[in-house]
């Protein structure tokens, strides 16, 4: 099973973004979700596959 990740995504650039998750930077594929610089997106592997409201991804990490 794979656990998703919840990540801020810090670049856009066309179908891909940089996500921080935990602190590191990784690319993820966006053309499941529509997001922009600063949304939180869950993300598996390396495909985002929803968009999080700010309150809940504040309430997911803590």
């Amino acid at each position: 099973m794979c656990q998703a990740s919840l990540g801020r995504v810090v670049e856009v650039d066309g179908k891909e973004s940089v996500v921080d998750v935990k602190g590191k930077r990784k690319k993820v594929n966006i053309e499941l979700v529509d997001v922009k610089k600063g949304d939180y997106v869950l993300c598996s592997l390396d495909l985002a596959i929803e968009k999080v409201e700010a309150c809940e991804a504040e309430r997911m990490i803590g």
